[in-house]
């Protein structure tokens, strides 16, 4: 019965003469022909009847021309994909399926202008799935979908062109200053979207690759940014560029070119990141002072919120801690707990806290020499319960401490029982706690 609809809706439209002469324009020269086809093609589509659909689909795609139905076109995606899918171990007939695939995308962009973007970016999706053994064609077809859509790109389609440019550099058909611009260009579009869980994770995946790919060695980053900057030292953008380049490389910051890099951005936009790469660069050189007043200006900006800052202040009472500074990693150790909002970083000042009083060395008797391992098993005991990955470690480090801890009858002749409150005073540090005994 719907095969005999299709011919009497077909007799019908050959039966407006007139129209059609007039539609001649859309539908081409043999313009019956074309209607009829798009109408024989689409009844099976509809019914999901592929089998049958992609024959009249062949023909409609042969004589109707692209401007005739732009679903033409979409759904011709959908038939070659089944086809391509259906002949996956016939590799000749497949790869020439494919490339009609491809060509199908391209006049949908030619013909259709305002579905280019569309029709680029499920290009790119399906070279992904069906290209995926050809990196040369692979970077070629990517770089082309990036540069017609620009930040419109679908995410996932730079973290493949990247993945295909590292691998032809490994092959050595392109140079690692080209693949560091096809970096440069990723991120700088990524930048430029609109924030997402997936676009977050994708641009990281990328960042990765990078790294890992050692394309962006530090002598590599050196030998193509230091011209650059040489030529333009007040260029803002390439001063941040080239922050953000050798800090990614890793083991990268203690050089001239990061050095005068991070000053024209702290000196033509004084900023959060700017003053914290300042701290980068002077801890890398051991200048603790500066290193310290950078990373108190970077977290005292407006532009950060409390977690940011609680990050910050961690990683700066690491850094004093790791210099022998001791009072000034616990205040900052201190902050950044009480900062926290999100319980991502408590439990880790909690255990540098406690790590702190475990090392400290106290004079005086042996009460006053050990008590500090009280305080230190209180923050480790904290830093477990705030974030519970530490356990395991924080129980190791409590009982070690504890083995430190006075025996009764010394607590005795000191007038002191377990439970009770006392006060630990030492190297400018200060803690109340409890009196406990090794039992």
């Amino acid at each position: 019965m719907k095969r005999i609809a299709l011919l009497l809706f077909t007799s019908m439209l050959m039966a407006m003469g007139g129209n059609l002469l007039h539609a001649q324009g859309k539908y081409g020269a043999d313009s019956a022909e074309c209607i009829k086809y798009l109408s024989y093609y689409n009844e099976y589509f509809k019914q999901k009847n592929y089998d049958e659909a992609t024959p009249n689909w062949r023909k409609a795609f042969k004589l109707c021309p692209p401007t005739a139905n732009q679903n033409m076109l979409i759904n011709g995606t959908t038939l070659v994909r089944q086809l391509i899918n259906k002949n996956k171990n016939n590799v000749i007939y497949r790869d020439a399926l494919i490339d009609t695939l491809m060509m199908i995308h391209d006049i949908r962009a030619e013909y259709y202008p305002k579905y280019a973007e569309t029709a680029m970016n499920n290009k790119g999706m399906d070279m992904m799935n069906y290209m995926k053994n050809d990196n040369k064609r692979l970077y070629e077809g990517f770089s082309q979908i990036i540069e017609r859509n620009g930040e419109k790109t679908t995410p996932s389609i730079f973290l493949f062109n990247m993945n295909a440019a590292v691998a032809l550099y490994k092959d050595g058909v392109l140079s690692a200053e080209e693949v560091i611009n096809i970096y440069e260009d990723s991120m700088e579009k990524i930048d430029k979207m609109a924030p997402s869980d997936n676009l977050t994770k994708i641009r990281g995946d990328i960042e990765n690759l990078f790294i890992t790919s050692k394309v962006a060695s530090c002598e590599s980053l050196l030998e193509l940014f230091t011209p650059r900057y040489e030529a333009n030292p007040e260029d803002l953008e390439l001063s941040k560029n080239i922050v953000k380049m050798l800090n990614v490389a890793g083991d990268c910051t203690d050089n001239d070119l990061f050095l005068n890099a991070v000053n024209t951005m702290y000196r033509l936009e004084p900023s959060a990141n700017s003053a914290y790469y300042l701290y980068k660069l002077y801890s890398s050189r051991g200048d603790i002072d500066n290193a310290t007043k950078f990373m108190l200006e970077a977290i005292e900006s407006p532009e950060n919120d409390d977690d940011k800052k609680a990050d910050w202040y961690f990683e700066l009472a690491a850094y004093n801690f790791k210099n022998a500074k001791s009072a000034a990693a616990m205040n900052y150790a201190t902050r950044a707990a009480q900062l926290d909002t999100d319980n991502s970083i408590r439990g880790k000042a909690y255990m540098l806290i406690g790590t702190i009083w475990g090392s400290t060395v106290c004079k005086g008797n042996e009460i006053e020499m050990r008590a500090p391992y009280w305080v230190a098993v209180d923050y480790m005991s904290k830093a477990k319960e705030a974030d519970p990955s530490l356990a395991e470690e924080c129980n190791k480090l409590i009982g070690q401490y504890r083995a430190y801890f006075p025996q009764a009858a010394e607590a005795f002749m000191y007038d002191l029982t377990d439970g009770q409150s006392y006060t630990v005073s030492c190297n400018g540090l200060k803690a109340t706690t409890t009196v406990r005994t090794q039992k």
